[in-house]
């Protein structure tokens, strides 16, 4: 076990998913760690860059990397389909920055877009001073909170088809929609890999607070138990509730083909906690299959978004094939539209639908109207 100085510490660049560890708990480090799990806390050193050159800091500035920095990272693996697949590290020695977010992993699949991973050599697991090692789920939100009296908040959700299906900028526009229309409105990644870009743009639309899953106790979501992640949905939703949220925009990573967002989808107890799904999709097609599989998953789907919304036509087919209305990113920042899909009701914005050429959708303008 060896001890970490203060000048040592200093010098560390932290990476954003472990924003929430307290900096003076960083007192040891075992260097013959053989056991590291999912949320570990591991000091690596950058040994040669490759596809992430830069790490993400806790505040959200994108640093330049090194060969020789020692970085503060998570152990986790990864699932993302257009840059890599990553085992969790076992032990100290090789392994790869997996994820800008600071995610360390083994890279075993890429993109063929990708360069190579940046390679990193783990030092050891960070421990607090009497040498017990320190994990992400240390610094978890409780999920103890206290509530206030008033009631539950609306909870909503947005997934789509994959990764860059438009999912956040849905998630996003939604929640500026409600923030627009005067309500307090909460922002939750719920999974995923750990970066802080999702959250910045939640907050920059108008959420009043937003929140990921690094918050619940993980680096990355990818092999996480389907109990495990409903039971950071509670703890997000209860720490929303009680900072007065009175909507919650909840946004599931990577698309249905993926086993945790699909084990998700199909739980009985995570639907019976939402009121209702917007899906996300980049082809008309896509959001046909997916609007069908949440469907016959027991899912009341709200509409349908994302980046077919740049074409009419592709919006067009989109309505054709699953009767669900189509929703650009400037319609769901309307607080009418916000509301009416969510059924907070409408206000006198949405009679505004029928008529802006904007917001062309008769479906839209339906529902809206009509709540």
């Amino acid at each position: 076990m060896h001890t970490l100085f203060d000048d040592r510490t200093a010098r560390i660049k932290r990476s954003f998913t472990t924003r929430r560890v307290r900096a003076d708990h960083l007192r040891t480090l075992d260097a013959e760690a053989t056991d590291l799990r999912p949320g570990d806390l591991v000091l690596a050193k950058i040994t040669g860059l490759g596809q992430h050159r830069r790490i993400e800091l806790p505040d959200g500035r994108r640093a330049h990397l090194y060969p020789g920095d020692e970085v503060l990272l998570a152990c986790g693996a990864r699932y993302a389909p257009d840059q890599f697949e990553a085992d969790c590290p076992a032990s100290v020695g090789p392994a790869h920055l997996a994820a800008a977010g600071g995610v360390a992993g083994v890279v075993c699949e890429s993109h063929d877009r990708m360069r190579s991973a940046t390679a990193i050599e783990i030092l050891g697991a960070v421990c607090d001073g009497p040498g017990r090692r320190l994990t992400l789920r240390d610094y978890a939100i409780s999920p103890h909170c206290a509530l206030p009296t008033s009631s539950r908040p609306a909870v909503v959700v947005v997934c789509g088809t994959s990764m860059n299906a438009g999912k956040t900028f849905t998630a996003a526009s939604w929640a500026r929609g409600f923030a627009l229309g005067g309500h307090t409105v909460a922002a939750v990644k719920l999974t995923g890999t750990g970066a802080g870009g999702d959250l910045w743009q939640f907050k920059d639309a108008g959420a009043h607070w937003a929140a990921d899953f690094t918050d619940a106790g993980f680096a990355t979501t990818y092999r996480a138990q389907l109990e495990d992640i409903l039971a950071a949905h509670r703890t997000l939703i209860r720490a929303a509730t009680t900072r007065g949220a009175e909507v919650v925009v909840v946004e599931i990573a990577d698309g249905l083909a993926q086993s945790e967002t699909a084990a998700l989808l199909r739980s009985a107890e995570f639907r019976r906690e939402i009121s209702g799904v917007l899906f996300a999709a980049a082809d008309s097609l896509g959001a046909g299959a997916g609007v069908n599989w949440l469907r016959a998953a027991g899912h009341n789907v709200l509409g349908v978004s994302g980046v077919l919304t740049r074409s009419p036509l592709a919006m067009r087919e989109t309505r054709e094939l699953t009767e669900a209305p189509c929703l650009t990113a400037q319609d769901l920042s309307d607080p009418g539209i916000a509301r009416s899909l969510a059924g907070l009701g409408a206000d006198a914005a949405a009679s505004a639908v029928a008529t802006d050429p904007v917001v062309a959708d008769p479906v839209v303008a339906e529902r809206a109207c009509a709540a």
